[in-house]
């Protein structure tokens, strides 16, 4: 089983990864965790990724894609992978769909979290307290937000047209949220 889980920033996407990778044995490919590790080595490609972070925009998007190239080939290994919050963009979607092919992945499902505006903003304020991470402030979190309906809400259309989405209900506890993902997925 390969899934794509994706949906606004702070909908627990990365909470529910962990639960549903562990459920079913999956590769967790996180795009952010990705990007983090680069920020901390303080590669140029680190370098370049947080002057986007930081600024609430995107990474470009061959350097996503080449990195998510290389942990797609590595993730035959488990009995599938789980990205994280990746595509973000159309063409990630057009590119990571090239990948696919070149790599003959199959049993694809794409799941879509969803919750009101200001349950996201209440959510990433918290975690930017209680976390540190500079990059959850509200004027930023707000920037993130229109980055999103801009650029990555569009990829829902794409992949309805093309594969199928499944949308799914992001309130409620993180047991309650996994168990909807989990009916999906039966």
């Amino acid at each position: 089983m390969n899934l794509i889980l994706f949906g606004p920033p702070g909908v627990g996407k990365g909470t529910q990864a962990a639960h549903l990778t562990a459920k079913y044995g999956l590769r967790h490919i996180s795009t952010g965790d990705i990007l983090r590790a680069a920020i901390a080595a303080g590669s140029p490609l680190g370098k370049l990724a947080k002057q986007h972070v930081e600024s609430g925009g995107l990474v470009p998007d061959d350097v996503i894609i080449g990195l998510v190239g290389e942990v797609l080939k590595e993730a035959t290994e488990h009995k599938g992978f789980l990205l994280d919050g990746f595509p973000r963009t159309v063409e990630q979607a057009k590119a990571l769909e090239v990948l696919f092919a070149e790599l003959g992945v199959g049993n694809l499902h794409i799941l879509m979290l969803e919750a009101p505006e200001e349950e996201l903003i209440k959510r990433m304020v918290k975690r930017g307290l209680e976390s540190g991470r500079k990059d959850d402030t509200e004027e930023t979190i707000r920037h993130r937000l229109n980055v999103y309906l801009e650029q990555t809400q569009p990829v829902k259309a794409f992949y309805d047209e093309k594969r199928g989405v499944t949308v799914v209900d992001g309130l409620g506890t993180v047991e309650e949220i996994t168990a909807r993902l989990v009916d999906q997925l039966a």
